[in-house]
């Protein structure tokens, strides 16, 4: 199939969980037009360094109009559009092959931090017109997910075109009380990207009229 590609990427599971919903729901938009875009749904490692590796991979690979990255946040309950990615690697646990990096950055000499090239405010605005339980999220943490958010600004810099962001998930419905079903949360993402895709609006428009 040819045409415009939006890369949405998950993660593996991780930290001894069976499955990983970032990676569910990008498997289960793999395929799917939206907004005249064609969603690949490619699913990283949780390893620092070879997750920006197959990220990079699958942007050379893919060619997209549109990066989006998702990871799994397990005390959030909302879809959590992530503003900012730091420059730093500072691990809890050990990754999925045993490093666990503390205080180190994700580039050497690179920016600080990068902002999301997502329209944001207008992602969030849709998803509440629809009653997602969405919100903006101001920090991707130090793991593998604000590592692969870092790395792909730091990759998208240069290539001002190319929109680019990340988008934290909760927990399964069926592993967390506060969790999102996965059908939901394929809703949701349709939206997110859909959104992701129009016009960007200022971060301090108001939201359409109902």
């Amino acid at each position: 199939m040819s045409g415009p590609v939006v890369l949405l990427t998950g993660f593996e599971p991780f930290d001894g969980a069976t499955d990983n919903p970032s990676w569910e729901a990008a498997r289960a938009l793999d395929g799917e037009t939206v907004a005249g875009h064609r969603i690949v749904g490619v699913r990283l490692p949780v390893v620092f360094g070879d997750a920006l590796a197959a990220l990079r991979e699958a942007i050379a690979r893919t060619q997209p109009a549109l990066v989006v990255c998702l990871g799994v946040a397990a005390k959030r309950s909302a879809i959590s559009i992530e503003r900012i990615a730091i420059n730093v690697d500072d691990a809890r646990i050990p990754d999925n092959a045993g490093n666990q990096p503390f205080d180190a950055p994700v580039v050497a000499h690179g920016p600080v931090a990068y902002f999301s090239t997502l329209p944001i405010k207008a992602m969030l605005h849709a998803l509440e017109a629809a009653q997602v339980p969405a919100e903006i999220s101001q920090t991707a943490g130090t793991y593998v997910c604000n590592h692969v958010f870092y790395g792909l600004m730091h990759e998208l810099a240069s290539r001002p075109e190319l929109r680019g962001g990340f988008i934290h998930v909760p927990p399964s419905a069926e592993d967390a009380a506060h969790g999102m079903t996965l059908a939901t949360l394929v809703d949701g993402l349709r939206i997110a990207i859909t959104a992701a895709l129009g016009p960007a609006r200022p971060a301090s428009a108001p939201p359409p009229a109902p």
